[in-house]
């Protein structure tokens, strides 16, 4: 694998970083800028809000601009918005700069992992998403537990600006390791890249990821009263158990990776049916300490592992111009993350218990199977049709032979 991909690796840690510490700074933004803790909770929104406009917009933009200048410029935009961040002086302007840190998120993500990709061989695709990606997960291990005790004890500004010395880490990284002659200018542009989301296959892997991740989401989102109320861990434990989620996430990346340079749609089915099991047990495993720990564990292994034929498959459906619909796919991971705390949260109000979001997580898992059922179907239907052309356009050659 070159060495170039860490440098993707040390963009993704970054991001990684400042998109989750937020939930572990919020009640220190909310005392320092007199709001509520549910105000504050608007500063998440805000960057999700910016990735999901930030992805298509910005690849679009950027559609025939060389992919290393591009990654570059949307990691000194990440900088711009950690910095600004920091030294807001009150919550419209931190609301302004966190939407403006989300941004180059989705791009940063959709145009590295056509980079990634473009750097290796063929049956080692899925392995460079997933190492690209290996910063995002590592950042829930290492990231985001010290940038939330650095906020703890030198206030939540030194965490934006500690973000934004990685953002600068990650360009340096990028001008010395992204060779240049090896990810030049697209030439199909902005038209090309917009063909190419016209395509059903390329809409269906969206939705795949769209409801895949709103499983987990689903989930995720309520894991710590789920800890709490039901399993009986402390709140001061549910930190160190977080991360034990981002260890299995690290794990099912890899192993994700490496599974679908063998099998893209195999391993895809496998962790979305892993994942209907993980969630469906939830209830049964939630009512131990140690059954619980490993429940979380299993819950980002298993959603982790559709992580890279996930956005494999996207770009494989949008091959000619797969910039704007890999950019397009990080917009569905963050639409999968609001739809699913939604869901999730309806089946609380709904008075079904606490654990009830992992098994409205599960009935996302299975419309994922099902939606990914369908690509399959439509991606058949295409090869028996185009078999069909070629045998129609060869038989009366051959006919016309026999009569000579």
């Amino acid at each position: 694998m070159p060495l170039a991909l860490l440098a993707l690796a040390v963009g993704a840690f970054g991001i990684g970083t400042t998109e989750f510490v937020m939930m572990g700074l919020l009640p220190d933004v909310a005392d320092d800028l007199h709001i509520s803790i549910p105000t504050a909770g608007h500063l998440v929104s805000a960057y999700a809000l910016g990735v999901v406009i930030g992805a298509p917009l910005l690849a679009a933009l950027t559609a025939r601009m060389s992919r290393r200048t591009v990654l570059i410029g949307l990691m000194a935009l990440f900088v711009a918005g950690n910095a600004l961040s920091a030294f807001a002086p009150g919550y419209d302007s931190l609301l302004a700069a966190r939407f403006l840190s989300g941004l180059p998120h989705g791009a940063f993500f959709g145009v590295g992992a056509v980079v990634a990709t473009n750097m290796v061989a063929p049956e080692r695709k899925a392995r460079s998403v997933s190492l690209m990606f290996l910063g995002l997960t590592v950042a829930n291990i290492a990231g985001v537990p010290v940038a939330t005790l650095m906020g703890q004890h030198l206030g939540w500004r030194a965490t934006f600006l500690g973000v934004s010395a990685i953002g600068l880490a990650a360009i340096a990284s990028l001008a010395l390791l992204i060779p240049r002659d090896r990810v030049a200018a697209p030439t199909t542009g902005l038209r090309g890249e917009l063909a190419a989301l016209r395509s059903v296959p390329v809409w269906l892997a969206l939705g795949t990821t769209v409801a895949g991740f709103g499983a987990l989401f689903s989930a995720y989102s309520y894991v710590t009263p789920m800890l709490t109320d039901s399993a009986g861990f402390a709140e001061g434990s549910v930190t160190v158990l977080l991360a034990l989620f981002g260890v299995g996430a690290t794990a099912g990346n890899l192993l994700g990776g490496r599974l679908a340079d063998q099998s893209m749609r195999g391993t895809l089915f496998g962790g979305l049916a892993s994942m209907v099991g993980v969630l469906l047990l939830f209830p049964l495993l939630m009512r131990a300490e140690w059954s619980a720990a490993l429940a979380v564990a299993l819950l980002g292994m298993a959603a982790f592992i559709t992580g890279s034929p996930l956005q494999l498959m996207v770009m494989e459906k949008a091959a000619a111009a797969p910039s704007l619909a890999s950019s397009a796919n990080q917009a569905a991971f963050n639409l999968a993350n609001a739809g699913g705390a939604w869901i999730g949260g309806l089946a609380l109000a709904a008075g079904f218990g606490v654990t009830s979001p992992a098994v409205a997580g599960a009935a996302l898992a299975v419309l994922g199977l099902g939606v990914a059922s369908a690509a399959y179907l439509v991606d058949r239907r295409r090869e028996v049709a185009s078999v069909g052309r070629v045998v129609a356009t060869h038989v009366p050659e051959q006919s016309g032979a026999l009569q000579h």
